[in-house]
């Protein structure tokens, strides 16, 4: 049996590494930050924390579902109360501008993402904190800071007098939010906004901002974080290395997810993550148990990746469609999120073509690396989707 070349074992242990890591739900628990203030001083903060976020993987965590919830005793959900308040003061860090940090008095709720009532058994729980407050007089602007530590991304979102403000940053740890114009806010009685203020500001870098956060919030949720994606990914990959089946092929799936993707997230349309994560899991396996059996590119193949892009392209939206972003802001978050999801797609593919162009004897290739990596794409594809119809 010839050996393996240091490039062969290092995809085929990164695959078999991917297929040991535990498979879990696929949406971003990231941290919401909202705020809601009103000329005359009224101000609240909304925040939400998932009970993922204080595990060692987030991403890879199950969802506390409401069915399970249901389950808990008071002293249990006074635990995941006690879990959040520490959280929250050990990564989050709130300014008013310029007295300086300020610890909000959260009082606590549990309900499902985005602020919904929890109804369907399969909801995720989230702690909501709700702080109620009146802005003191001479405080001119609000911001927040991810403090370093965690694991999750704070998007910090904020209304004036009911209009949405259109920027939107993704806080990675170790980031702060830019200062929010609350000038004339806290005025004793209700006055038309002042010049700066930021109802009549132009945020003229905003629009950019938004942009790059979600730009780069997109590229983790496909690597290393989508661990569903790079399998498929490099299942398309593994069917030929001639630039014209992989450039097709990832064509193919840009298109089809893009499109779904932005129906999705724009509310367009709707479907279950008990739907659409199995198929995923089972495009996956398909992908991969064709590349052992019907090893040439055909029409037949675009066609399949073209129907699981689009899945794929749902579940892509789970990044956005749960977060209220703006409608000022949503193109710009959309485009963002989906340049990094393919920029990310692009990595991987260019990891593995970096580490096997130089092979010529494609026996080899075939005999060693594309059948053994294949046969453990689908058993984690298989596998992940057992535990997602379970």
């Amino acid at each position: 049996m010839p050996r393996l070349a240091t490039p062969f074992k290092a995809l085929f242990l990164a695959i078999l590494g991917l297929f040991c890591l535990p498979l879990g739900a696929h949406s971003i628990p990231d941290v919401p930050v909202r705020g809601n203030f009103q000329t005359g001083g009224e101000a609240e903060i909304t925040i939400e924390i998932n009970p993922r976020n204080w595990t060692e993987s987030p991403k890879m965590a199950p969802s506390l579902e409401q069915k399970e919830f249901l389950t808990y005793t008071t002293a249990q959900k006074e635990e995941l109360l006690k879990q959040t308040r520490a959280w929250v003061a050990t990564y989050l860090e709130f300014t008013l501008e310029p007295i300086g940090r300020v610890q909000p008095d959260f009082t606590y709720d549990f309900v499902a993402e985005t602020g919904k009532p929890l109804l369907a058994m399969n909801d995720a729980v989230v702690a909501r904190g709700r702080w109620k407050t009146k802005i003191p007089a001479g405080v001119t602007g609000w911001k927040v800071r991810s403090l370093p530590g965690h694991k999750v991304a704070v998007v910090f979102m904020n209304t004036i007098n009911g209009q949405e403000h259109p920027r939107v940053p993704v806080l990675f740890p170790g980031e702060a939010s830019f200062t929010l114009d609350l000038t004339g806010l806290a005025a004793a009685q209700p006055t038309a906004p002042t010049p700066g203020s930021v109802s009549a500001q132009h945020d003229e870098h905003g629009g950019w901002n938004t942009f790059k956060g979600f730009l780069r919030y997109g590229f983790l949720h496909v690597l290393p974080e989508g661990l569903d994606h790079i399998l498929f990914v490099l299942g398309l990959f593994l069917l030929s290395r001639s630039w014209r089946p992989v450039l097709t092929q990832v064509t193919a799936f840009t298109l089809a997810h893009s499109l779904t993707l932005g129906l999705a997230a724009a509310g367009l349309i709707k479907v279950p993550a008990s739907i659409v994560e199995p198929i995923i899991a089972l495009s996956i396996a398909a992908i991969a148990l064709e590349n052992i059996f019907h090893p040439q590119y055909t029409r037949w193949r675009l066609v399949i990746v073209l129907i699981f892009g689009s899945i794929h392209g749902l579940g892509f939206a789970s990044g956005l469609a749960e977060k209220p972003i703006p409608q000022d802001s949503f193109l710009l978050a959309l485009t963002g999120f989906n340049v990094g999801v393919e920029s990310a797609q692009l990595a991987v593919i260019a990891l593995a073509f970096g580490a096997t162009f130089w092979i010529k004897d494609e026996t080899h290739y075939r005999r060693w690396i594309v059948i053994p990596a294949s046969i453990l794409i689908s058993l984690a594809g298989l596998f992940w989707a057992y535990e997602r119809l379970s």
